[in-house]
């Protein structure tokens, strides 16, 4: 197999992992707020993902930016994503105070509309299979979220704005990771983004010990899960995968998302929430029959 394409194959799998992590780690982030604060809650888990992570980030050498003209330091790098991480992330996070793990991972996978229409002002190509894609995946989000009077609850709402903010990640990373170090870069971006968030959390909620540790579980799933595995897996194959192309298969995480809602959380869909899930999943199907053009 080519070399480009065997990076291409590991780039999807990876992608898909990464999908199964964070659909699944909406249900931790909703079981975890019983007990801690929106920013608490991340803030401990992204600083517990880049602490884990930083042995091995240590160890590593800066190949990354050898082979490329005018490499970035990855402290840079790691700082302008672990801002864009934080917005998205605090968003999204608080925006589950107010809305089920299902409707906030379908919701979240929007950002595979605003990922080709954000990358249009810096030249990304985007295929129609992804263009269709996209908008399939919208008119689900409609059905799912939307009710009558075009009203939207304000958890989906925070939630939608959040998924603006994760598209503007999926840029980042995608320009930022063939010019950096990716562990050093991932490590950078989950420890700048865990201090912004205890730094807020200091001001506006209350941090206990007892409700620390009644959150474990969910905590350390959402640090060594969705933070330490799935984030890191996502910077290393956005290496060889286009920007659109990446946030298509990141989508999958909103089926994962309402699976484990279903199972874990007893959480229901409606036939037209449903039917809007559905439209996600063609949507998805599309990109793939009809791959992306190159950036």
């Amino acid at each position: 197999m080519p070399e480009h394409n065997r990076q291409a194959v590991v780039a999807d799998l990876l992608l898909l992992i990464t999908a199964l992590v964070w659909g699944f780690g909406f249900v931790a982030q909703r079981a975890g707020m019983e007990h801690v604060g929106p920013f608490t809650f991340n803030g401990i888990r992204f600083l517990l993902g880049g602490i884990c992570l930083l042995p091995v980030a240590l160890a590593t050498e800066d190949r990354a930016g050898q082979d490329h003209h005018g490499s970035v330091s990855p402290l840079v790098a790691g700082a302008v994503a672990g801002l864009v991480l934080f917005c998205g992330a605090s968003l999204q996070q608080v925006g589950l105070l107010w809305t089920t793990a299902g409707k906030a991972g379908f919701i979240t996978g929007l950002y595979v509309i605003f990922v080709p229409l954000l990358g249009l002002p810096f030249g990304h190509k985007t295929g129609a299979g992804t263009w269709l894609g996209a908008l399939l995946a919208t008119a689900g989000m409609y059905l799912l979220s939307v009710r009558a009077g075009f009203v939207m609850d304000r958890g989906d709402l925070l939630v939608l704005v959040g998924a603006m903010c994760w598209a503007a990640h999926v840029l980042v990373l995608g320009y930022f990771a063939p010019r950096t170090n990716t562990l050093q870069l991932a490590v950078v971006q989950f420890i700048f983004c865990g201090l912004l968030s205890l730094a807020v959390a200091m001001f506006f909620e209350e941090i206990t010990w007892p409700a620390v540790r009644m959150a474990m579980v969910p905590i350390l799933y959402g640090g060594l899960g969705s933070v330490g595995i799935g984030y890191t897996l996502q910077t290393v194959a956005q290496q060889w995968a286009h920007p659109s192309h990446a946030a298509i298969l990141l989508s999958l995480e909103a089926v994962f998302a309402a699976l484990g809602g279903w199972w874990l959380l007893g959480e229901e869909l409606s036939p037209r929430g449903i039917i809007g899930c559905m439209l996600m999943l063609v949507g998805m199907i599309f990109s793939q029959v009809y791959p992306c053009k190159g950036r």
